[in-house]
């Protein structure tokens, strides 16, 4: 269902929905899983530490993935009619199912207009419906849920209000904080501040409900560092802010060390379109297609041909190529693996081995990547939603 407002031409309406960030694609996609399941959080009701080096499907249609919990160990996604599904850790009732018991394959969690799920590194998780509520559950130490509290819930609790967002791209999470762009392009944060000021109010203090970051804004990452925050105001500029030791905030010529507690503009263009990572490394795509990568890029995480323990880049350095997908990047908390996707259903890889993430390309033989190499096959979602990783895990949709 189309959230947004205003008229479009037929071009813009394709532009969306390449992006997926209008719900039109009704599409039914197969999810494939691989890598460690020390936690059951590859969904397979196997017995765990079963180790799998090559994509394993798992049953059921479904429209979009998320993974995160305690350091990748929990996983949501949500089905084509609606539904929303969680197994993996549980310790903190992070699942949504009333107990705070591990599941090794999908349980549901109560409802079916389920629109989108996002899952910060740690035990806490953010969805919205198709009516426009927000609903969060988990841990909830600091006030990361927005109910005014910092009291656990182990099934779905509302945050005032039905203007929440509907599509992917304007929901986010890193840890103990969450970040949301309502309909109307206002931008709110709350939960954890550290000494970094990553929810980018120009202080350090916690927030148990949300607070408005001034400017229209379109888009979110979904997450760079775990204590770092980047959005896409609506007039296709990059703002960055909050812990910056790896360069994630992408500011060349600032001091690497220098965090931010404020949004701060990266570079000038205007055309950026989406915004995609995970653990030290954000990726940006702009509307031409292409994709820029900064931060943490050992292990060749940034795809430039090179690998070392110490490389970084404070400003945004492009990956070959000019038809990636808005949004549609991740990489996992251990090792260094990430993943991309295309606009032609295509899935490449590149990063470290050493979590499992790249066994979809090398079948566990534990090499690196520094440069993008491709998944077999042509029929993987783009976009937002479409792929995950968690700890020792990937996860990707693919066309049935």
């Amino acid at each position: 269902m189309a959230t947004e407002k205003g008229v479009w031409n037929i071009q813009q309406v394709r532009d969306k929905q390449l992006q997926s960030l209008w719900d039109y694609d009704t599409t039914e996609y197969a999810l494939y899983v691989w890598g460690g399941n020390d936690r059951g959080q590859l969904g397979l009701n196997q017995p765990q530490y079963t180790k799998y080096d090559s994509p394993v499907q798992v049953p059921g249609t479904w429209k979009s993935i998320a993974t995160g919990g305690f350091v990748g160990q929990t996983m949501h996604a949500i089905k084509t009619d609606g539904t929303l599904w969680g197994w993996g850790r549980n310790e903190a009732g992070q699942i949504a199912d009333g107990s705070k018991t591990y599941r090794s394959s999908p349980v549901q969690i109560p409802g079916t207009t389920w629109a989108v799920v996002v899952k910060p590194r740690l035990n806490s998780t953010f969805a919205t419906k198709t009516d426009g509520t927000l609903w969060t559950w988990g841990n909830n130490g600091n006030g990361e849920l927005g109910q005014n509290n910092k009291t656990n819930y182990s099934s779905p609790k509302q945050v005032p209000g039905t203007t929440w967002p509907t599509s992917y791209g304007k929901l986010s999470a890193t840890t103990g904080a969450c970040m949301a762009i309502k309909t109307d392009g206002s931008l709110w944060v709350w939960g954890r501040n550290d000494d970094v000021g990553k929810l980018g109010l120009n202080d350090k203090n916690n927030r148990s409900s949300p607070v408005q970051i001034p400017g229209s804004w379109s888009y979110l990452s979904n997450g760079a560092e775990e204590n770092m925050t980047a959005a896409i105001k609506s007039d296709g500029t990059l703002w960055t802010w909050g812990r910056n030791d790896q360069g994630s905030i992408g500011l060349l010529g600032h001091n690497n060390q220098t965090n931010y507690s404020s949004p701060v503009q990266v570079g000038s263009d205007t055309t950026w379109n989406g915004l995609g990572g995970g653990n030290g490394v954000l990726f940006g795509t702009k509307t031409d297609g292409t994709i820029w990568g900064w931060g943490d890029g050992r292990n060749g995480a940034l795809g430039q041909n090179q690998q070392g323990p110490t490389i970084r880049y404070s400003s945004p350095v492009q990956i070959p190529g000019t038809t990636w997908s808005a949004g549609g990047q991740s990489k996992s908390y251990m090792g260094g693996a990430v993943g991309f996707t295309k606009t032609d259903g295509t899935l490449w890889m590149t990063g470290g081995s050493g979590d499992y993430g790249l066994v979809a390309i090398d079948g566990g033989n534990n090499v690196s990547r520094s440069s993008p190499v491709q998944v077999p096959g042509t029929d993987w979602k783009s976009g937002y939603g479409s792929i995950s990783f968690g700890y020792m895990s990937g996860y990707a949709l693919k066309k049935l």
